[in-house]
């Protein structure tokens, strides 16, 4: 059957290939230790689950003819008391997880042969989505002389001809996370330009040391109109499999993906916007979410220290989210193993085949050096998988 050349263009998740390997192999008995999906390893919250056992035994699992008011309400709740921006219900779009977001966005407001600008590393979906709305992905390369952050000088150069600006703070694969100098910095320029932005800020919580996140839009009154917010509940809540999350933003693109969700998916699952209102708004929340902040932190800290202890290995410590991102680079052109070891592709398979450690290569973000891991499992087994790493490479 043949198939479109817009799917042909598109890559396939090696975050997802690698972690079905694990699993694979995880099944047929082999000791694998998984550093590979970017998951939670707590539970979600019990309060969460017992809203949304709730709504299931009132009988709340019909279509939804349209997104839940309270729901939309407590997120623009959220929006003017967290990131200090003022959003009408209607500016938001309840999706299934922050990826069917942007890709929503990507949908209704890129042009074929549009740009994106994407630092790197970026996550690995960014560009692929681009192309799947016939879009052209830029990337926006960074070292770690600056922080692996852009410049305003950079982004002034590459933004002429440009549509979008695609930030993400704390970021996915490298826990970088800019100041709100440098974001503001970077929003000035945006101002001298046309560039829509759109703030993926699905970590916002998982901020560590003295490092402070701030939303984009709220640096200047007039970003509100040029930048959508993406967020969701997977990371802060630990609720991946429920898939929800919402954009928020200018009234007409909003309109637009809710227009395209009318024809795609209609609304998130009923009763799980149950659950997720009592994320907003429950009191136990805040607790709940330090508590998980302050263990990936302790997680993050003791890795990145593991690691640089490892002869080649260089990892600066994550500002947020819950991976390291280690360069490894220094090890290529070795054999290791029955696996010659040229990049970070290759890096992966002598890992996984070797010593039974998933994690993913740097290649899938942009950045060939390097490799990622997750801290978002348990020290036993960040411990484990680490000692194996090591025997590895000595």
């Amino acid at each position: 059957m043949k198939l479109t050349q817009r799917i042909q263009s598109v890559s396939p998740s090696a975050t997802i290939g690698i972690t079905t390997r694990a699993k694979q192999m995880l099944s047929e008995g082999h000791d694998v230790v998984s550093f590979a999906a970017g998951e939670p390893d707590f539970d979600t919250p019990d309060f969460i689950k017992r809203d949304t056992k709730t709504a299931l035994d009132a009988g709340d699992t019909k279509y939804v003819p349209k997104q839940g008011k309270a729901l939309l309400q407590a997120i623009a709740a959220k929006l003017r008391d967290e990131n200090g921006l003022s959003v009408e219900p209607e500016q938001i779009a309840m999706t299934f997880g922050g990826k069917h977001g942007l890709f929503c966005a990507f949908q209704v407001l890129l042009e074929a042969g549009e740009k994106v600008l994407i630092p790197t590393p970026y996550w690995n979906s960014y560009p692929e989505q681009v192309k799947l709305a016939g879009g052209e992905p830029v990337a926006l390369p960074t070292s770690p002389e600056t922080g692996m952050k852009i410049t305003p000088e950079q982004l002034r150069r590459a933004a002429d001809d440009a549509r979008v600006l695609l930030l993400n703070s704390p970021s996915n694969p490298a826990g970088v996370t800019y100041t709100p100098e440098e974001l503001k910095a970077l929003a000035d320029v945006v101002l001298e330009t046309d560039l829509i932005v759109f703030s993926d800020e699905i970590y916002e919580k998982l901020v560590f040391g003295d490092n402070k996140f701030v939303s984009f839009a709220s640096l200047d009154e007039r970003l509100p109109e040029r930048t959508l917010t993406f967020n969701g509940l997977s990371k802060t809540f630990a609720m991946t499999g429920w898939r929800l999350g919402w954009v928020a933003g200018p009234s007409d693109a909003i309109g637009a993906i809710r227009r395209l969700m009318s024809h795609m998916t209609t609304n998130p699952v009923s009763f799980c916007q149950a659950g997720a209102l009592a994320a907003y708004t429950d009191p136990a929340a805040a607790e709940v979410v330090e508590r998980m902040r302050t263990e990936f932190e302790r997680r993050g800290r003791h890795m990145t220290e593991r690691l640089n202890a490892i002869e080649g290995v260089e990892c600066a410590t994550p500002g947020g989210a819950f991976y390291c991102f280690p360069d490894v680079s220094s090890h290529y052109g070795r054999t290791i193993g029955d696996v010659q070891v040229g990049d970070s592709l290759s890096f992966a398979k002598a890992a996984l085949e070797q010593v039974g450690i998933a994690l993913i290569p740097g290649c899938a973000f942009g950045e060939d050096r390097c490799v990622r891991l997750t801290f978002a499992t348990g020290m036993d087994q960040i411990n484990d998988g680490l000692d194996r790493l090591e025997k590895l490479l000595s």
